[in-house]
């Protein structure tokens, strides 16, 4: 069975760092591209970060950019998302995602209902 596994979620201080892993179950993950959402209590699920099968091309939302980095190891069937400088608000749980779409494709969506698969999540809490 196709899973997403998600890893690297805890409890930090504001301003620390996190760092969360992505590992697919299959090597054809590693062909398309994958994104970082996020989902915090009482709201909805909202993109953090994408990046294209070859990881030339990454994306970002603007509460993110410049904090996060998404990164992708294709010879371990893995994604990760650094995160920086964490703050509060980033609390939420995070889910990764694959876009099965295009194979080898240049576009790489932000849109939660492009993609295909989903993990069950890792709880990252931001205190202050």
């Amino acid at each position: 069975q196709v899973q997403l596994v998600e890893s690297g979620g805890g409890l930090v201080q504001a301003g620390g760092s996190l760092r969360l892993s992505c590992a697919a179950s299959e090597r054809t993950f590693s062909n398309y591209a994958m994104a970082w959402f996020r989902q915090a209590p009482g709201k909805e699920r909202e993109f953090v970060a994408a990046i294209s099968w070859s990881g030339s091309r990454t994306y970002y939302s603007d509460s993110v950019k410049g904090r996060f980095t998404i990164s992708r190891d294709n010879a371990k069937n893995t994604v990760y998302l650094q995160m920086n400088s964490l703050k509060p608000e980033d609390t939420a749980i995070y889910y990764c995602a694959a876009d099965l779409t295009f194979y080898r494709g240049t576009y790489t969506s932000t849109a939660a209902h492009e993609y295909d698969y989903w993990g069950q999540g890792t709880q990252v809490t931001v205190y202050s």
